[in-house]
């Protein structure tokens, strides 16, 4: 099972509650603004805390109130790639992917920095300022340094957004290829419903 997930989750006045199971490679989760997608992807990661309920991801348990179980962030290993990508403004690319080398913590990597380069096509941006990127080429990065950080599953909130066509057609390609290439659970934020159909083997919907 790739993601088994119960939860209740308290953000502000508002109780967010969601329970789904999905064994695809690929999963989305979708809804409409402001119905607390992104904060779900936060309790995956470890970033909130729910109020009641369980978190498995890959046959490991995360979270489980009934059991005590609450691992940190960084002992659950999500590749995060948040909506504003978060790269370091005062890193250069290489320096923005070598730190997510550093966050392997030794764990066996699933792709090698050379890898990276080659798949996300950013091999030519390594000298380069976050500040000087696209948008495209920004998410490409990010979310080459969630792949290098040896994650157990990748969680990628709203990739194309604001992206032109173009830009998004190329990374709807990287993402069909990571879905299809490495054995890695991957849960999707998206609004876009051509992006939903092309990429999810399987769709949650929170409402």
């Amino acid at each position: 099972m790739s993601f088994d997930v119960d939860i209740a989750l308290d953000v502000g006045e508002r109780r967010i509650v969601l329970r789904f199971r999905s064994d695809a490679r690929l999963t989305a989760l979708v809804g409409p603004s402001g119905v607390g997608k992104t904060s779900v992807l936060d309790a995956i990661a470890g970033l909130r805390r729910p109020a009641t309920g369980h978190i498995t991801v890959a046959h490991e348990t995360l979270f489980d109130a009934p059991r005590g179980v609450d691992l940190p962030p960084e002992r659950r290993r999500s590749g995060y790639v948040f909506q504003d990508t978060r790269l370091f403004p005062h890193r250069r690319v290489a320096a923005n992917l070598a730190y997510g080398e550093r966050h392997a913590h030794g764990e066996r990597r699933i792709i090698s920095y050379e890898d990276v380069a080659r798949l996300l096509d950013i091999g030519h941006l390594l000298d380069r300022w976050p500040a000087t990127l696209s948008g495209g080429e920004t998410r490409r990065v990010a979310i080459g340094r969630a792949l290098l950080s040896a994650p157990r599953f990748l969680l990628l909130d709203e990739p194309l957004a604001s992206l032109d066509p173009a830009r998004a057609e190329r990374l709807l390609r990287l993402i069909e290829r990571l879905r299809d290439e490495l054995d890695l659970p991957i849960l999707l934020v998206s609004h876009s419903a051509n992006e939903v159909d092309r990429l999810a083997g399987h769709v949650v919907t929170l409402a």
